[in-house]
């Protein structure tokens, strides 16, 4: 229990939301939920307040935290009827930690600013296994003082935190990490994919690895899971697609070129095609094992 519980919003409970909900509720702060569709599951059994409408929630609490899909999804949550918006007053703070459009944030913070409220940005990194285990990195950006205020409760849910600039930076960042993460996972497959194909035992190979230069969490957790044939997804494919979009709609915006996040992109494309959209973005290794007409291991 917290000395000073705090009245706490959070919309969407999903693979991601429900856990980082959970640890919030088990540090003692009353919240106030919503999601679509039912709240199942521990959040469902705990002390949170389950309400009919963002408006419900934004009316309730202090503190509002987004974690939806899409950009489209924030917009919806923040300003339709019935949105956080419209129960919104004065002192209040919004933290989307969805992964989002880095220009439509700014536009976001603008409007929600204009309530008299603070916005901030706050993607974050780790996968459930990170939101079960409060071990998520986020990726924060927006007024120092909101992050002041608000960095508590951030620590419920994450250890490596960074405020990285104004509203913007932080889903700006997390596009970067997405980047980083995708090409890893292709690097990580190219290199399985052939070791296999050449007749090399893929653990092995893997474990050699996890001793040198090319070791990373990227060969460790995917590279496992590439051997071992377990996609259920701790982060679909779809919503990796999504992030990579992201990267690329700025890329041409800014005018810069980046052929490796295009690459891997095109890959999670042709996983999506063969029915692997809602797998975890492991499975990129699939379209690998397409072309070469190999899989890493027996499934």
């Amino acid at each position: 229990m917290t000395s000073t519980p705090q009245k706490i919003g959070f919309i969407g409970l999903g693979i991601m939301g429900a856990p980082m909900a959970l640890n919030l509720i088990k540090a003692g702060h009353q919240l106030f939920v919503y999601t679509r569709g039912k709240v199942h599951g521990d959040i469902a059994a705990s002390s949170a307040t389950q309400c009919t409408s963002p408006r419900g929630v934004a009316e309730r609490a202090d503190v509002i935290f987004t974690m939806v899909p899409d950009t489209p999804d924030v917009e919806k949550v923040l300003f339709a009827d019935g949105g956080v918006a419209a129960g919104l007053s004065k002192g209040k703070t919004v933290v989307d930690m969805s992964s989002i459009s880095p220009i439509e944030t700014k536009a976001f913070a603008k409007r929600i600013n204009e309530l008299g409220c603070d916005y901030l940005d706050a993607p974050v990194s780790g996968g459930e296994v990170g939101a079960k285990a409060a071990s998520l990195t986020i990726m924060v950006g927006g007024p120092q003082a909101a992050f002041d205020r608000v960095l508590p409760l951030l620590q419920l849910m994450g250890k490596n935190i960074t405020l990285v600039g104004g509203n913007g930076d932080g889903q700006t960042t997390k596009v970067a990490n997405q980047i980083i993460v995708a090409l890893n996972i292709a690097a990580v497959g190219e290199a399985l994919v052939f070791a296999s194909k050449a007749g090399a035992d893929p653990a092995k190979v893997r474990q050699a690895l996890m001793g040198g230069f090319a070791a990373s969490r990227i060969l460790e957790v995917h590279g496992e899971r590439m051997i071992k044939r377990t996609f259920n997804p701790g982060f679909r494919i779809q919503l990796h697609q999504k992030d990579l979009n992201l990267a690329l709609q700025g890329a041409k915006a800014l005018g810069v070129s980046l052929p490796g996040t295009a690459n891997a992109a095109q890959l999670m494309q042709a996983c999506a095609a063969h029915g692997l959209a809602d797998s975890d973005h492991s499975a990129l290794v699939r379209a690998l094992e397409i072309l070469a007409k190999h899989e890493v291991a027996a499934g």
